[in-house]
């Protein structure tokens, strides 16, 4: 660990647990009466099963020659030319030479230009915006500086109508409207900026969540901005690249959990490091294999595993190797890391991470989560008191993630202005201004931004809207969902009154960017037909989603709603199972 620099943060402040409350713990373990089980694979799994199915040649990790039959479109692309040579080789600088309709002429650069650049977080938006990418970054925690705001709104104005910028769900900035020989110089201008893009697409390991008050919540457990740093420079090679883990059988979530809140949501992830102490030492409980998917949906697992802190990055890779290994790499359907799970069996798979880690242990899990299971989940739009005493931060609700670039310039104005010079992304596409003084809050509601147009006491059915991108720019979107989400909202706003927050997810396809198993309410996009039998856009309508220690996926309350009959079927939810009342009796009992 100590090749890796810790931003932010004095060395080792993370290692001390902050919590001064006792309840119902949430348990990331297995029942402490079990006997646990013997840390082998199941009889059944052989051991020509548990032979690696990737090699390393020339540095990179490439598939052997006996596993390659029956392998899916992607990995073909990954053995025809190693995509990470695109940023480590310096190919990207001639790519972004070719003219793009040279580019379509040749599958090796069509193949570059649509899946390799990937690697690098370029997405060529051939279906709706051809020959412009969006670009992903990593934003381990979604901390962000005013300058690093700043360039990137520098970016997308030179696009004009074609750029803008989103908040993920996994607390990043995706930028749009980027042309291919720009790239070179956008990369050195993050660079600059401590910005990166690399290994956040494709078969790789997305961007590191932690809690959006880490370090300023006064009731957290521990500040997650250290460890989430140290895994993204762990991953990445600190922005250099890591060939170990960018052949990966596809795509892997991980998260640390800093709060009783659980904004993190730690059960859809792929790793989930859940704070507990063990014999007076500080350290984290493992969850493994949460993940979403267009045939599956399942939620992260107790692997029976405990690590003191500084084990976080030696168990990460541990497990990556595991699955990087192992992972099948047939239908793409089947390839998250829970399959590999399910085949080996929990205790077969956490054989597989001991034989991986430094001194081949792995603690059993501890009983002393620190999470509390009993939590109300706070908000924390608007203004609350920080632990550092005469400092506020301030949440505001950013529409669906949608930024504009005099929209980021505004912000990291106000950032630099009433705070620290640093903004905090959220997992819901909202933003936090940390590190306020008091005495400066009042003229920060004052601007005209936070008045206008990203206000910190949101609507209450827009407190909880998320969308994804749609077919605005996504080509695998079936419906647009960012305005439409916005439009359904006001609509049903107009119509019912509600008195606590309904989480409404959008997701454009089946892959649920937008998670809408999480929501209390989901729209899946699809066609369908109305009721002339003609096919329009349309959704399937989610229900029963839970985050926190009771969480729970949502499931199929209604198949194929023509998108201009949903208004009357979120009013008909919400005043049955969500207590809303129609604003007409509303106004007429007053």
């Amino acid at each position: 660990m100590s090749a890796f620099s810790v931003k932010f943060l004095p060395p080792n402040s993370f290692l001390t647990p902050k919590t001064n409350i006792t309840a119902t713990r949430l348990y990331a373990n297995p029942s402490q009466t079990a006997v646990p089980a013997p840390a082998q694979a199941p009889e059944d799994v052989t051991a020509e099963r548990r032979e690696p199915r990737v090699e390393q040649k020339d540095g990179f990790f490439v598939l052997k020659e006996k596993f390659r039959q029956g392998i899916n479109p992607q990995e073909k692309v990954k053995i025809a030319a190693e995509p990470m040579k695109l940023f480590m080789e310096n190919g990207i600088e001639d790519l972004a030479k070719i003219p793009f309709e040279e580019i379509d002429k040749s599958k090796d650069t069509k193949d570059d230009v649509d899946v390799r650049l990937k690697w690098l977080g370029l997405f060529h938006r051939r279906k709706h915006q051809y020959g412009r990418f969006m670009m992903r970054l990593k934003l381990p925690n979604g901390v962000t500086t005013s300058a690093q705001t700043r360039y990137l709104a520098s970016v997308i104005r030179e696009y004009g109508e074609h750029g803008c910028a989103d908040v993920t769900t996994r607390q990043n900035w995706q930028i749009r409207g980027v042309t291919l020989p720009d790239v070179p110089a956008i990369l050195k201008g993050l660079d600059e900026v401590g910005l990166t893009s690399l290994q956040s697409g494709m078969d790789n390991v997305r961007n590191p969540v932690g809690n959006p008050l880490a370090g300023i919540d006064p009731h957290e457990i521990v500040d997650t901005r250290s460890y989430t740093n140290l895994l993204s420079q762990f991953i990445t090679a600190n922005s250099r690249g890591n060939p170990a883990f960018t052949n990966l059988p596809r795509k892997w979530n991980v998260c640390v959990i800093g709060s009783h809140d659980l904004y993190e949501h730690p059960h859809i992830n792929d790793l989930a490091y859940m704070p507990a102490t063990k014999n007076g030492r500080f350290g984290f409980n493992l969850l493994v294999g949460g993940f979403f998917s267009p045939k599956r949906c399942a939620e992260a697992i107790p692997l029976d595993a405990w690590v003191p802190a500084e084990d976080v990055v030696p168990v990460c890779g541990a497990i990556l190797e595991a699955y990087r290994d192992l992972g099948t790499r047939g239908n793409r359907q089947k390839t998250r890391m829970m399959w590999l799970i399910d085949e080996l069996g929990v205790e077969g798979f956490r054989s597989e991470v001991v034989k991986r880690m430094p001194e081949q242990m792995l603690e059993r899990s501890s009983s002393e989560d620190l999470v509390e299971q009993k939590w109300e989940r706070r908000d924390y739009f608007g203004v609350h008191p920080q632990k550092q005493e005469g400092l506020s931060f301030v949440g505001i609700h950013i529409p669906v993630g949608r930024v504009q670039a005099d929209d980021m310039d505004e912000l990291a104005r106000l950032a630099d202005e009433y705070g620290s010079g640093e903004l905090r992304l959220t997992v819901e596409q909202n933003i936090i201004i940390p590190n306020i003084d008091n005495s400066k809050v009042k003229a920060l509601l004052d601007e005209p931004l936070l008045k206008d147009k990203f206000l910190p006491e949101p609507p209450i059915l827009m407190k909880g809207l998320v969308a994804c991108t749609g077919n605005q720019f996504c080509g695998q979107a079936i419906i647009e969902t960012k305005a439409r989400a916005l439009k359904v909202t006001e609509e049903v706003g107009r119509l019912v009154s509600v008195t606590r927050p309904v989480r409404m997810h959008w997701t454009g396809c089946p892959n649920t960017c937008g998670q809408v198993q999480v929501a209390d309410i989901g729209f899946m996009g699809c066609m369908t037909r109305d009721e002339n039998g003609k096919v329009v856009e349309g959704a399937d309508v989610f229900l029963g989603g839970r985050i926190g220690s009771d969480s729970h996926l949502g499931e199929i309350y209604k198949k194929g709603v023509p998108c201009k009959d949903l208004v009357p079927v979120v009013v008909d939810i919400l005043v049955n199972q969500f207590g809303a009342v129609p604003r007409e009796r509303e106004e007429g009992e007053e």
